[in-house]
C-alpha cells in the first residue's frame, strides 16, 4: 500500500512546488514592475478645453481731483483766524481765511490824509491865483496856474495810490472759496505768517476725481478699450472702508515707461523676459459724496474673439523647433497600463497671462497635458500620476 502511494505523493508534491515557482515568479514579476514605476517621473497632468480666452485689466489707486486750486496767502500777512477744517464742503464766496490787516489799514487812513492836506493845498494855490490875477502879474498869474496843475496831478496819484490800498486791503484780509469745493489741505497756522506754501488747498468736486492705471497696451487692444469707454470702478468710502460702486468714464491714455516681464505675447515662449509696452489711463468719476483721497480699483474682462483649444502657460515648453506639450499618453501592457510622455508641436494664436489659444492637429478636447513635472521629461519617457 505505501509502494502503491509513492507516485502519487511525487506527484502531488512536483505540482505544489510548481505553484510556488509560478507564484513567486509572478510576484517577483509584479514587484519588480511595482518598484520600476516608483522611480519613473511623477507628473502632474490637466485635461485640454476647448474654448477662448478671458482678458483681464486689474488695477487700483488713490481718487485725486481733477482740478484742484492752491490758494496763497494774498498780502503775506500774519493768519488771525481760521474758520473751515480739511474735507469741509464749501461754497463758492465762502470766507477761508481772515489776516491781520491792521498795518494796512493804518497805511490807508495816512495816505487818506494826505490827500485831505494836498486838498488844502490846492485851495492854497487857488487863493494864490486869485490874488495873481487881481495885481495883474503875468509871471505870478503862470507860475500859480502851474502850480495848481502840478498839485492836481499828484492828486490823481495819491487818489489811485488810495484805491489800490483798499483794493490790496480788500484782497489781502481775507481768503475766499474761488469755487464749490472741498477743503484737500490746510498749511495756515493761527499766529503765523505763511512759509511760502499755500495756505488752502481746494478741490473743484463738480469736475470729479480721476484714477490713473497703467495697462500694457497689448492688453487695451485685445480689450478694444477706447477713450470714452464706460467702466465699473469700486470706491472704498467712509472710515468703515464701504464698498461702492460707481460709473467713470476713460477720458485720456498716455503713453508710459515700459515695463519688464513675461511677454504677453503668444508667439514668444513663456516667461521670456523683454520690455512690454505701457499706457495710463485716466478714469473719471463725478459723485457728490467722493472727497478725494479714496481708495479705488478697476477689473475689466472680456472674451477673445477667436476660440481653440486652452492650454495653461504652465504646459508650454519651447525649444529650437518652437513651441511644444507634453501629452500624457495611456499604453496598455501585460501586467497594467502604462503612461507615456508625448512631444506634441503646437501652433500659438493668442495668449493672456495664465493661458495660450493654440492649433494643434494631433491634440484633442480631453488629452491630457503635463503640465508639472518631477524631473526633466523627454519624449517617450515612462511617467507615474502623482
Amino acid at each position: 500500500m505505501e509502494l502503491g502511494n509513492e507516485p502519487v505523493d511525487r506527484k502531488r508534491t512536483i505540482q505544489i512546488v510548481f505553484i510556488v515557482f509560478m507564484s513567486l515568479l509572478l510576484f517577483l514579476t509584479f514587484f519588480s514592475n511595482t518598484f520600476r514605476s516608483l522611480t519613473l517621473p511623477k507628473v502632474r497632468t490637466e485635461p485640454l478645453v476647448s474654448g477662448s480666452l478671458l482678458f483681464t485689466i486689474e488695477g487700483s489707486g488713490m481718487l485725486q481731483p481733477v482740478a484742484e486750486t492752491r490758494l496763497l496767502n494774498p498780502a503775506g500777512w500774519e493768519v488771525t483766524n481760521i474758520l473751515v477744517n480739511e474735507g469741509d464742503r464749501v461754497e463758492k464766496g465762502q470766507k477761508l481765511i481772515e489776516y491781520d490787516s491792521t498795518t494796512a489799514e493804518r497805511e490807508l487812513e495816512n495816505e487818506i490824509t494826505s490827500l485831505k492836506k494836498m486838498n488844502i493845498e490846492l485851495q492854497n494855490l487857488q487863493d494864490q491865483f486869485i490874488q495873481s490875477e487881481k495885481a495883474g502879474d503875468e509871471f505870478d498869474i503862470r507860475s500859480a496856474r502851474r502850480a495848481i496843475e502840478s498839485l492836481k496831478l499828484d492828486l490823481d496819484t495819491q487818489e489811485r495810490n488810495i484805491d489800490e490800498l483798499r483794493d490790496r486791503l480788500t484782497s489781502g484780509k481775507e481768503l475766499i472759496a474761488p469755487f464749490d469745493g472741498i477743503i484737500k489741505k490746510l498749511s495756515a497756522i493761527e499766529g503765523l505768517v505763511s512759509l511760502g506754501e499755500p495756505d488752502v488747498w481746494i478741490a473743484n468736486d463738480s469736475l470729479g476725481y480721476s484714477l490713473d492705471i497703467p495697462v500694457d497696451s497689448a492688453r487695451l487692444t485685445q480689450l478694444g478699450i477706447a477713450i470714452g469707454a464706460v467702466v465699473e470702478v469700486e470706491v472704498k468710502t467712509g472710515q468703515e472702508q464701504q464698498t461702492r460702486i460707481i460709473e467713470g468714464t476713460i477720458t485720456e491714455m498716455t503713453d508710459a515707461e515700459p515695463r519688464t516681464g513675461s511677454s504677453s505675447d503668444a508667439g514668444e515662449a513663456a516667461g521670456q523676459a523683454q520690455m512690454i509696452s505701457q499706457k495710463v489711463i485716466r478714469i473719471k468719476v463725478v459723485d457728490s459724496e467722493l472727497k478725494g483721497g479714496e481708495q479705488a480699483s478697476i477689473s475689466i474682462e472680456s472674451r477673445s474673439r477667436q476660440e481653440g483649444l486652452v492650454v495653461s502657460n504652465e504646459a508650454i515648453h519651447r525649444d529650437q523647433g518652437g513651441l511644444f506639450v507634453y501629452m500624457m499618453e495611456e499604453q496598455r501592457g501585460a501586467l497594467g497600463n502604462v503612461f507615456v510622455a508625448r512631444k506634441v508641436r503646437i501652433q500659438p494664436i493668442e495668449r493672456n497671462d495664465n493661458e495660450i489659444l493654440i492649433q494643434a492637429d494631433s491634440l484633442y478636447e480631453g488629452d491630457l497635458l503635463i503640465v508639472e513635472s518631477g524631473e526633466p521629461l523627454q519624449d517617450g519617457n515612462h511617467v507615474r500620476l502623482q
